[in-house]
């Protein structure tokens, strides 16, 4: 608030400072035409004064304006996060939404959003003080040349939006073709050893080439747009600086006003038509704004429909020491059944497999059992997230310590440095520790490790956490049987009960039960 105050403060004074300029310059230049040598010194002396008032005044309100539109950046930024990270929703828009590029909005829309929308609110009321502060001085010095500058921009503004509306769409198509040939080559940088291993270079060149002959084609397109918008705003522009002479020089030829009064008039008309004009001056920015806030709208109604907890027709409820799905039935998008009507309770101690050659229809029971499915109904009962931890096929090991890789934030002082390592040696891990120079080291593991061995980090993060229930999506893909089955007898030695998602030749030697889900949807279970 005290720096909008000080802008207000900053745009009045600037305002006042130009009208008081034009009356100075008026006066200089009638001192030069009569050679009044006193008053030519002392209104120089005035425009000087002027001048570095101005020039002051300028500086500060840029420099507010700047801090300010920062501040917005930083408030909205954490806003959008807030609700990007909250309920899962940027699992939810990377899975089931059409949105493109919500990274992007969230980072460059919004820093634009900001900065755009502080500059045209500035803008809009400066040429609001600017039509009060100036219009009384055109109207003064003749009420035609003040009629003229009113029609030559409505006109102008018209003609503008006629020329120029398809720069909208163009815009939001840019920032998306932009973003995308972005993603490509970051694609490209992280996965740059498998590429260069599997000798993908031309595929992925041609994939590029697309990408950029896209862009270019739509920038192609802007600028056609952006050309002939040019010949109309460049000669609308020029055709400004004579309109005052015709009017105002007749005036002076006959007589009736001094020689300054024509140069007091072409600023003053050059300052309204710039406060008139704003539609014919900025609509690049105009349309490349309304692209920004097109996008970022598009963002928020992703958002809001997005399927989260609360709007799920899916049920979750933390209760207990026991998994529980009731009426419990999972569709694809198409409408396909994957699962029908399950009802099935799982007792902690219970090991069981899901069995199916159909990979989505294990995948829709991982995910719904994690709140994470939406397509379907029923309800799950189950244990809080700290007693029913999932591991993915392919691990997520993010950027860090190893200490921030194997516990979370508000455990770590829970779990000695002890324990941490005689998990890991239990693991086979011990040179990870020596490699990556201790437990506090920060290190890029997803670039520096084989799948098999991240895999097996996640799974020490599993043993150090002790949940009740852990659920397992096909480790088969990550590692050899033989430690797959130590891995389960770790699990089962902690008493931590395991459920993984398999296929129906898989052995079952570590299983108490079986849940069989065949390609209709029906299902079985039986013990073992």
């Amino acid at each position: 608030m005290v720096l909008f105050v000080m802008l207000m403060v900053f745009m009045l004074s600037s305002n006042g400072l130009n009208v008081i300029n034009s009356y100075v310059g008026r006066d200089f230049i009638s001192a030069i035409e009569n050679k009044n040598h006193e008053r030519f010194i002392h209104q120089a002396w005035l425009y000087v004064g002027v001048f570095a008032l101005s020039t002051l005044i300028a500086v500060f309100y840029r420099f507010t304006e700047e801090r300010l539109s920062l501040l917005w950046r930083d408030w909205q930024t954490r806003q959008l996060m807030d609700r990007y990270l909250a309920n899962r929703v940027f699992y939810q828009l990377a899975e089931y939404s059409d949105l493109e590029n919500p990274d992007q909005r969230i980072a460059e829309d919004v820093r634009a959003f900001a900065t755009t929308t502080l500059s045209f609110v500035l803008m809009t009321m400066n040429a609001i003080f600017t039509v009060i502060a100036f219009s009384g001085v055109l109207w003064a010095i003749s009420p035609r040349l003040f009629f003229a500058a009113v029609i030559y921009a409505s006109i102008g503004s018209l003609l503008t939006l006629f020329l120029g509306r398809r720069l909208i769409g163009l815009n939001d198509q840019q920032f998306d073709k932009e973003a995308n040939f972005r993603s490509e080559l970051m694609h490209v940088r992280e996965n740059a050893e498998s590429i260069a291993m599997l000798h993908r270079e031309d595929r992925l060149y041609e994939r590029l080439l697309r990408r950029l002959d896209e862009l270019m084609a739509n920038s192609r397109r802007m600028i056609a747009v952006n050309r002939n918008l040019g010949f109309f705003t460049t000669g609308y522009n020029y055709i400004i600086q004579i309109i005052p002479a015709l009017i105002v020089a007749p005036l002076f030829m006959k007589g009736r006003m001094e020689f300054g009064v024509i140069t007091q008039s072409a600023m003053a008309f050059a300052l309204l038509m710039g406060a008139f004009s704003l539609i014919v001056t900025q609509f690049q920015s105009i349309s490349s704004y309304a692209a920004v806030i097109a996008r970022l709208g598009k963002l928020i109604d992703a958002m809001d429909n997005s399927c989260t907890a609360a709007t799920s027709t899916i049920q979750i409820e933390e209760n207990g020491n026991v998994l529980r799905y009731e009426n419990l039935t999972l569709v694809r998008d198409d409408g396909r059944i994957l699962v029908k009507d399950l009802t099935l309770s799982i007792n902690q101690g219970t090991r069981v497999m899901f069995s199916s050659f159909s990979g989505h229809a294990k995948s829709a029971i991982f995910k719904a059992s994690a709140g994470l499915y939406c397509h379907g109904q029923g309800s799950i009962v189950r244990p809080n997230a700290a007693n029913l931890q999932f591991l993915p096929d392919r691990p997520y090991v993010p950027k860090g310590t190893l200490r921030e890789v194997l516990v979370n934030g508000d455990t770590d002082a829970l779990i000695s440095d002890d324990e941490m390592l005689k998990v890991l040696h239990s693991l086979k891990l011990d040179a990870l520790v020596t490699q990556s120079g201790g437990l506090d080291h920060e290190r890029d593991w997803s670039s520096n490790y084989a799948l098999n061995e991240l895999a097996t980090l996640a799974f020490a993060r599993i043993l150090l956490a002790k949940p009740q229930f852990v659920f397992l999506d096909r480790l088969s893909i990550s590692m050899e049987a033989s430690q797959s089955d130590q891995l389960l007898q770790l699990l089962t030695d902690l008493g931590i009960t395991y459920l993984m998602l398999g296929k129906p030749e898989e052995p079952l030697t570590y299983f108490d039960a079986v849940l069989t889900i065949d390609n209709d949807g029906s299902w079985n279970y039986r013990r073992l």
